[in-house]
């Protein structure tokens, strides 16, 4: 008499399904857009002045004293944006793997074909966002790269560096790329979170990507722009 063995699946985890991978990266790419319209709202500091840009730095630094020690808050920052970083590019390369191995079948090829222009720029345009943020941190935050001289005023080195034209180029290119970025990102984070599922819904979530883009982009494009062209001294 013949037997038949069943093999049981081994159930996916949450964290490695794709559900659980575009939940993932929806959350972490929503902390991070609080992150950079926080950022955005303080580099506009340097509209009010020099003094006022660096009150604003310092601000930070002391912020939750004396509960938190010099600086703790903006560490405490800083370690959640790294796990929301590792968690993004995490569920971002691990879904780029699986979308890889899904076009090797003839099923998924119309659907790779019909990708829009953001959705494929999602990839590399995030891989390019996360050199520049390494170059971000490297002028601005570990202070290892000094474009336009050294100086102990952050607003000082601010000024300084956008000075310089091919610095503020670099700038502009990387806030398009953070533009593109964002559109689709709200979409794509709107749409994982369940809130596309009418043709209204779906207008207000990619207006609402459109609206963001542009004003993170032209929010942060002023302060360079404005150095550059002798509007902010």
């Amino acid at each position: 008499m013949a037997t038949t063995t069943l093999q049981k699946k081994k159930p996916i985890s949450p964290m490695h399904s794709t559900i659980g991978l575009k939940l993932m990266m929806a959350v972490s790419g929503l902390f991070f857009v609080l992150y950079v319209l926080l950022h955005m709202y303080g580099n506009l500091k340097i509209l009010s002045g020099r003094a006022a840009f660096d009150e604003y730095a310092h601000h930070l630094r002391i912020l939750g004293e004396p509960m938190l020690p010099y600086g703790g808050a903006l560490w405490i920052f800083r370690i959640l944006l790294l796990l929301a970083l590792v968690a993004h590019v995490y569920s971002a390369f691990t879904l780029w793997k699986g979308a890889g191995e899904a076009r090797s079948h003839k099923y998924a090829v119309r659907s790779a074909a019909a990708a829009t222009v953001s959705s494929r720029w999602m990839r590399w345009g995030g891989v390019a966002l996360l050199a520049f943020v390494v170059f971000h941190l490297f002028q601005f935050t570990w202070l290892q790269i000094n474009v336009g001289g050294e100086f102990s005023s952050p607003a000082a080195r601010v000024v300084a560096a956008f000075g310089v034209w091919w610095l503020t180029l670099i700038y502009v290119v990387a806030l398009i790329a953070l533009a593109m970025h964002l559109r689709h990102g709200v979409w794509s984070a709107c749409q994982t979170l369940g809130y596309t599922s009418t043709a209204r819904a779906r207008r207000t979530a990619n207006a609402a990507g459109i609206v963001l883009a542009v004003v993170v982009a032209g929010g942060f494009l002023i302060p360079p722009l404005g150095i550059l062209f002798g509007a902010i001294k």
